[in-house]
């Protein structure tokens, strides 16, 4: 299987070597220690291939644990949108992958940064007070949410969309650093294929289709 660092995590992974290199002649233990945690970096900013699945329907964000699966209105507070969502929340701890991907083949319609608060991920509340990132993007008319959220140990959302941007089921949207969740609010005409406490693998595991597909026929290999 082929494996790959992201590039966001070159920096870390760079310095932290060189820390070990020159610490580990004079102080041994200390080496060790900086020698697992260069190759913990390596593996977090892991950015594996995925096998994205070709039929019409909704992939996950995000590797992680889902939390929350429930009615919410769209994230965007000063929207005129009053409609309902089916909002998914989907928790990343600092073992998983962190790079996240486009669920559905879309046209990017705003990015809105919102600074905030580090409250432990896990939490509903972290949706509303944390530092998040709001990707409004758009399909055949109807609108989606993806949010990237910081938790209580990520201190930086990178996103590399940009404004009307086409983008592709399964494409790279970015990464959060060391622990986060990434919520995902669809319309609610779209059936929802998974459960709470089920684990997802970002661009793989289908997570949702359309009410009027009646028939998946998944490509991924599990």
């Amino acid at each position: 299987m082929q494996f790959r660092i992201h590039n966001e995590g070159w920096v870390y992974f760079v310095i932290s070597c060189l820390i070990t290199i020159i610490i580990i002649p004079f102080y041994t233990v200390l080496g060790i220690l900086l020698c697992i945690l260069s190759a913990y970096i390596f593996y977090f900013f892991r950015d594996p291939i995925r096998s994205i699945p070709k039929d019409d329907v909704i992939v996950s964000p995000a590797d992680g644990l889902v939390t929350f699966i429930g009615n919410k209105k769209n994230p965007l507070k000063d929207s005129l949108d009053d409609n309902n969502y089916t909002k998914i929340s989907i928790f990343l701890s600092v073992f998983d992958v962190h790079v996240n991907r486009m669920p559905l083949d879309a046209s990017i319609q705003s990015i809105n940064y919102i600074p905030g608060k580090f409250f432990n991920a896990t939490l509903d509340k972290s949706s509303n007070d944390n530092e998040r990132n709001i990707i409004y993007a758009k399909k055949n008319g109807e609108s989606f949410f993806i949010v990237q959220i910081a938790g209580l140990i990520a201190r930086r959302i990178v996103c590399n969309l940009k404004n009307n941007q086409e983008v592709i089921k399964g494409d790279r949207i970015g990464i959060i650093k060391f622990g986060s969740r990434v919520d995902l609010y669809l319309p609610q005409n779209y059936n929802i294929l998974i459960s709470k406490g089920q684990k997802v693998v970002g661009g793989e595991t289908i997570i949702s289709n359309p009410n009027n597909i009646q028939n998946i026929k998944s490509s991924i290999l599990k």
